[in-house]
């Protein structure tokens, strides 16, 4: 298998959707890049909600799930939308956003993550809940769907590591809260802008 970041400076202005919160807002505000989002997260605007959610999440889960879709902003990693629906797709982005739910031991799957051979990673950091990663790696639709490439992946993930995704990631809609993790990774690439 080859490696899907041959060029690195492709990625580096694509662009997708950014919402502003709440989950029921499915209008656009913005179109962002690896970039912003990686400023957005390594920055202080979801710095309290995310705090805030640790705690709820230990006390009450459906609570917790009630609060991050009031309190968090959002992306569409993998396109650029009018509205956020499969029918309201402007351009594909390239991207593919892959959630880890529940992890045991993050730092382990982190690595593995990082280190893997066949995919580089664009954006790597940790889900709002705490115990959880998203990793947005690069994705060619010249030689296979968005679907496909998730099936693919999927599969990958679970022969080559033991890991189960999040099956809502087929869909190229689908939101991705934004959290503030301060050790969010970024392709060294993305930042020779």
């Amino acid at each position: 298998m080859e490696n899907l970041s041959s060029n690195p400076n492709s990625i580096t202005l694509t662009r997708f959707s950014y919402f502003l919160k709440p989950i029921k807002n499915t209008h656009p505000s913005a179109r962002f890049t690896l970039y912003d989002a990686y400023r957005y997260i390594t920055g202080p605007d979801a710095r309290e909600a995310t705090e805030k959610l640790r705690i709820i999440k230990t006390i009450d889960i459906k609570e917790a799930r009630t609060f991050k879709a009031e309190h968090f902003d959002y992306c569409t990693f993998s396109g650029v939308f009018d509205k956020r629906s499969d029918q309201a797709l402007v351009s594909h982005s390239g991207l593919i956003c892959l959630d880890f739910d529940h992890l045991d031991d993050l730092p382990s799957v982190r690595r593995k993550l990082l280190d893997d051979d066949y995919f580089e990673t664009q954006l790597l950091f940790t889900s709002p809940s705490g115990n959880g990663l998203k990793w947005i790696v690069e994705i060619d639709l010249t030689k296979a769907s968005h679907l496909d490439y998730f099936l693919g992946i999927q599969n990958y993930l679970k022969l080559e590591y033991g890991l189960e995704i999040d099956p809502s990631g087929k869909d190229i809609c689908r939101a991705c809260f934004l959290p503030h993790d301060p050790n969010c990774y970024i392709n060294p690439q993305l930042l020779k802008v």
